[in-house]
């Protein structure tokens, strides 16, 4: 057992036995956690998509309570950069488990609620305010939870595979997004339209308390990851390390936030935005846009470890680039085909937009998670990832609404998507790849920063 300066014990792996056991244990931790929590995420996307305009603003048009729920989806994105301030100034003070059991309980119970929560016509003004409130801390947990999951399994094992062992994390995103969008098809396929608008949407949301008590009863077996436990033993943990991270690493934070925008983007309109597009446009179901999107989310799950581990040995720069440029190409046909496209082709689309998502998010984690010091890499990788949903993956819904309303064609998103690939390109070219790096070297980084 250590002690460490902020008074908190850390129990440090005995022998490479334990080790073994413990790496298992972190990435099962790391990707059941993130499934729970991306699980409910997404259910709020579809239920925004297709429930929450004439439950809770019932008085607006079509075009305006759409454009009032997808604010509201917007809004649990602009929490998650506070999220990864408050969780990252506590994962990298007093360690990454304890902080990734207050995620978990906190999007939990929140999702819970807003199972139970009464629409408009049953409370009134206070209906549409409690599902914001409750979409702040959403997005409040969620920008606490990527960083600390992703830390747990890449900071445990073997560093030559970190590419890997960061995307058992980012493999709790296509996991959540089956779960909850196929509880959501399933539903709506076996429910009468009445019945699903009434109660039916809110079965999956209710089901994720007992899925926390799962994820709690996990995270509690693992132990603290030696990186962070050698920092506690050395008494090197950061007194301010959101403010250090800020002080010091601010190139790196911005430029994470930036690779973020091609992948971020345009995947919320890939899976949430489509919902709205295609069954307004053709006379295609509901259940059809969630089968597609269940698919496409599938095959995400072989994708994302495959071009994780391709970029432990290629690089993860030459991924990532190769999935930004990718999703700059596909923008107009997509659309095309979603405009004028028979079933067939429009379930292919949206099946195909998932591998450019997978080309970059696999090995994302390892690309941001590497590019800050142990000492201050919880907050300084959450602030880069979570600021991204401020600009990027947040209004995405909202402005690919008002662009379509405005210019009366799909392809002034398109546009929007090639200028978000643009952006990752020329970032991602200045983001340092440090993929062959030693990251466990805290007299490195410090050293760095103070040349700065």
């Amino acid at each position: 057992m250590v002690l460490g300066d902020n008074g908190v014990t850390h129990k440090v792996v005995p022998d490479s036995k334990s080790g073994k056991v413990q790496v298992r244990r972190a990435a099962l931790a790391s990707a059941i956690g993130t499934t729970i929590e991306w699980y409910d995420f997404f259910l709020y996307n579809t239920a925004a998509a297709l429930v929450f305009p004439h439950l809770f603003f019932p008085a607006s048009s079509a075009y305006a309570g759409a454009m009032q729920s997808f604010a509201t989806y917007a809004v649990g994105f602009a929490a998650r950069p506070v999220g990864a301030a408050i969780f990252g100034h506590w994962g990298d003070r007093i360690g990454r488990k304890a902080t990734l059991i207050v995620t978990l309980l906190l999007m939990g119970i929140s999702s819970g609620v807003v199972g139970m929560l009464p629409g408009t016509a049953a409370i009134g003004f206070a209906a549409p305010l409690i599902l914001v409130l409750l979409r702040l801390v959403q997005g409040i947990a969620i920008g606490g939870e990527w960083s600390g999951s992703v830390l747990l399994a890449m900071e445990w094992g073997d560093q030559r595979r970190r590419g890997l062992l960061g995307s058992f994390a980012q493999i709790g995103v296509p996991v959540g997004l089956v779960l909850g969008t196929g509880g959501m098809t399933l539903l709506s396929a076996t429910l009468s339209p009445d019945a699903f608008d009434s109660w039916g949407w809110r079965l999956p949301f209710l089901a994720s308390l007992l899925l926390v008590a799962v994820g709690l009863v996990i995270r509690l077996k693992i132990l603290e990851t030696p990186m962070f436990a050698k920092l506690v033993e050395n008494r090197q943990t950061a007194r301010t390390p959101v403010l250090d991270a800020i002080r010091h690493h601010w190139r790196e934070i911005l430029l994470s936030s930036g690779v973020r925008f091609s992948e971020q983007m345009p995947f919320y309109l890939f899976t949430s935005y489509v919902l709205i597009y295609v069954v307004a446009r053709h006379e295609f179901s509901k259940t059809f846009v969630l089968n597609a999107v269940l698919v496409g989310a599938a095959c995400e799950l072989a994708m994302i470890p495959f071009f994780s581990m391709l970029s432990d040995r290629i690089g993860r720069k030459r991924v990532y680039l190769a999935g930004a440029v990718f999703t700059g190409v596909i923008a107009f046909p997509y659309f095309t085909i979603l405009s004028h496209g028979d079933h067939a082709l429009v379930f292919v689309a949206v099946v195909v937009s998932f591998i450019p998502h997978a080309l970059q998010y696999g090995p994302q984690a390892a690309l941001i998670g590497e590019s800050f010091p142990t000492h201050l890499r919880y907050g300084g990788a959450g602030l880069g990832y979570q600021l991204a949903s401020v600009f990027a993956g947040g209004p995405a819904p909202l402005l690919a609404t008002w662009l379509l309303h405005t210019t009366g064609t799909p392809y002034a998103i398109s546009s929007y998507i090639v200028l978000s690939a643009v952006v990752t390109v020329l970032c991602v070219i200045f983001l340092k790849d440090r993929s062959k790096a030693d990251i466990d070297d805290v007299t490195v980084y410090q050293r760095t920063a103070r040349a700065r």
